[in-house]
């Protein structure tokens, strides 16, 4: 049996390849959240303290959370970057897939501390929350959605699990907010239907976000740490990878097909039977025509071929 690696696609592609643009379109995308959520945060924490919200203000804490978040998946992105090393010989993608794990967790615990804080707020009735902040609120709403829709778009065209993760997070302030949206409405109602218990419904909605954050804390960190976890493509996602293999001359056979998840790209390892009557460097040169087609396709980054002589 001859084994053996095939250099990464660091040496095949040159620098100005689709990896320096992937990776400074996400740091774009990471650094364009930074400074929403900054704002945001300072502009709903304010408006949440002064317009006497606790709905808002759960708000605010929820933006803030974004911030940390787009500085993690930040971090995650540069370290994925990282060509192989010694010790890490398969490349360093799975740091976008810890970054997603790190930012459920974050999730989790500000869903814990917002339902902590707000159920302290039916002990007394709340004061009612001021009609202007209504205002606010829409603003967040808009904003948070544009920023879900852009990091998406962005993390789906660069396979980036973190870049995605990041996205929910928009999408899930953008719910709360809207939450927000209705709790402050029908604490304003409290006052003109004189329905004094109306005016709980500014902290249910805080505890609402808090349901809806911690919710999607669990679908991005099960998702991710399944990731991590060098999940396999399933045979039917790779059935154009072995037709292409098969489609080479001298090629008898494919023993083994495994192609797995490492962060944004995939890796492959191949066994491949050849006619045993071949000599070693024969045998050789099919595996590197196996490698070569297998290198074409985007998503795969390293291939490891194994050749075997074929016994009919």
């Amino acid at each position: 049996m001859c084994i053996f690696q095939v250099n990464g696609k660091q040496e095949i592609r040159k620098s100005g390849n689709p990896a320096v643009y992937r990776n400074n379109s996400l740091k774009k995308a990471a650094w364009i959240g930074i400074i929403s959520n900054l704002l945001l945060s300072l502009i709903k924490g304010t408006a949440g303290i002064l317009g006497n919200s606790k709905a808002l203000v759960a708000d605010a804490f929820h933006s803030a959370s974004d911030v940390i978040s787009s500085v993690v998946v930040l971090i995650g992105v540069n370290a994925a970057q990282k060509p192989p090393d010694s010790d890490h010989p398969y490349g360093h993608g799975k740091a976008e897939l810890v970054a997603a794990i790190i930012v459920s967790v974050l999730l989790g615990v500000v869903g814990v501390e917002l339902i902590l804080n707000t159920v302290t707020s039916f002990t007394e009735p709340p004061e009612t929350p001021s009609g202007w902040i209504l205002i606010v609120i829409l603003f967040s709403i808009l904003a948070k959605e544009m920023l879900f829709q852009y990091k998406k778009r962005i993390g789906i065209k660069l396979n980036s699990q973190a870049m995605i993760a990041d996205a929910w997070h928009h999408r899930s302030d953008a719910i709360s907010s809207i939450a927000v949206l209705a709790g402050v409405g029908i604490s304003l109602l409290s006052h003109t239907l004189q329905i004094e218990w109306l005016v709980f419904a500014d902290p249910a909605a805080g505890i609402l976000i808090a349901l809806m954050i911690l919710k999607m804390a669990w679908s991005i960190g099960s998702d991710a740490v399944h990731k991590t976890m060098d999940h396999t493509l399933h045979h039917d996602q790779t059935v154009s990878m072995r037709n292409r293999v098969m489609e080479i001359e001298g090629v008898k056979s494919i023993d083994s097909f495994r192609a797995r998840e490492h962060g944004h790209y995939i890796i492959v390892d191949i066994k491949i039977s050849v006619p045993a009557t071949l000599s070693v460097e024969e045998g050789h040169e099919i595996g590197k025509r196996v490698k070569n087609e297998l290198m074409k396709i985007e998503d795969i980054e390293d291939v490891l071929v194994h050749v075997n002589p074929y016994n009919a």
